[in-house]
Formats: C-alpha cells, structure tokens, sequence
C-alpha cells in the first residue's frame, strides 16, 4: 500500500512535514481542492488559509511559498504514478504490455489510494493536467533540481526508459521519449479540454481513453512495432 513518507518527498520542499500534523494534511487537502477551483495564478495563502479556516502565518510554517507547495504536490504525484506503475506491471514480463499499462497509468492516474483519506486522487489528477509544468517552468529549476527536487520525476522516466529499452535495445532516444509520453499525456487532455483545435482526440466527462489510445498508435510506431 502506497504510503506517503518522508523518503518520498525530498525535506527542502517544506519547513516543516505536513504529513505530521492534522493541520498539515489539512493543507495538502485544501491546496488541492483549491488550486481546482481557482487555478496557481490566483492562488494565495490567503485564500487557503480562508478555505481552510485557519490563519495565513501557520501555512507559512509549513511552507515558504505557493510554488513550493505546488510543487510538493506535483512530487506527490510523480510519487504515486509511480507506485500504480509498480504495482500493476510487477507480474507482467512482456515489455510492451508493460508499457501499455504504464501509458494507462501515466494517463488516468485517478485510482483512490485508501491508505491516504486527505488526498482525492481524482481532483490531484484535474490539477496536474492543468497546473503541473508552472512548478518546473522556472528560473529557479537549475538550483532547485541541484537540491533534489526533480529526482522523483528522474527516476519514473528512468523507469519507463528502461522499458522502452527492453522492447527495442537499440532505440536511441529512450528518456527523451519517456518524458515525452508523460508530457503528452497531460498535454492532450488540457488541448482536448481547453483547445480542442490543437488535437484530434476528444475527452467527454473525464474518459481519457482516446488519449491513452493516441500514446499507445505513438508508441508503436515511433518502436516500430507495426
């Protein structure tokens, strides 16, 4: 069972672990219920602190800023992709079956994670698509990944690039693809959604099926599989 821990999420994201506290975890509750509703630009400490009912300066105690926490969020995530594509491949030796469900996962990561009651899963998913790439589309990332940030999302697309290299030994550019696989996900779900003339798939009441069929006729062809 997939249980969020300090190895998880490297300590320079926050001044002190949410994960050990109620009002803690009631942060990361309402950060994201928050950031669905009204979106990172107009996201404020203020208004969490509103939402939750709390006081503005005990959020500061836990963490610096929004983008921090944004992107506590956005490591939980990669976190719990992670697991979902551990434990639903753990018995699969085929690799390409692996990495259909891999594409499955990374596409509709919206399973609810019991061991967890103060992360809906389903809304992390809507805000990822939606908010995800501001918590690394920085000036900072350069510093912040020297700190260990980014290691959690290295180390999934390490993961699928490994895959990737058991299906075809001699792919050249396997992490490269991996992370585009990743991005695209999130990617194709925001155009279908917000600018459908940027796709030709279309997402109707949350089904990302057509998107995860776009990755897997993506995957084939650019592996050469057909």
């Amino acid at each position: 069972m997939f249980i969020l821990s300090d190895p998880f999420i490297p300590k320079g994201l926050y001044l002190k672990d949410p994960l050990q506290s109620k009002l803690g975890k009631n942060i990361i509750t309402h950060s994201i219920l928050l950031l669905d509703e009204i979106g990172f630009e107009a996201f404020t400490f203020r208004k969490l602190a509103k939402a939750m009912d709390s006081n503005e300066t005990s959020l500061y105690r836990y963490f610096e800023n929004k983008h921090l926490l944004l992107l506590f969020l956005v490591v939980w995530y990669w976190n719990w992709v992670t697991y979902l594509i551990d434990y639903n491949t753990k018995n699969i030796e085929d690799p390409n079956r692996r990495l259909d469900l891999i594409i499955d996962n990374i596409v509709d990561a919206t399973k609810e994670n019991p061991s967890v009651d103060f992360v809906n899963e389903k809304v992390l998913h809507r805000v990822i698509v939606t908010e995800s790439s501001k918590a690394y589309h920085t000036k900072k990332i350069d510093d912040e990944n020297q700190h260990g940030f980014y290691s959690n999302y290295q180390q999934l697309i390490q993961k699928i690039a490994d895959v990737i290299l058991e299906i075809n030994k001699t792919f050249p550019y396997p992490h490269s693809f991996a992370c585009n696989l990743f991005e695209m996900a999130n990617n194709e779900i925001f155009f279908a959604e917000h600018l459908p003339r940027l796709t030709d798939i279309k997402v109707e009441n949350e089904n990302y099926d057509a998107v995860a069929k776009l990755l897997k006729f993506y995957k084939d062809r650019v592996l050469e599989l057909n």
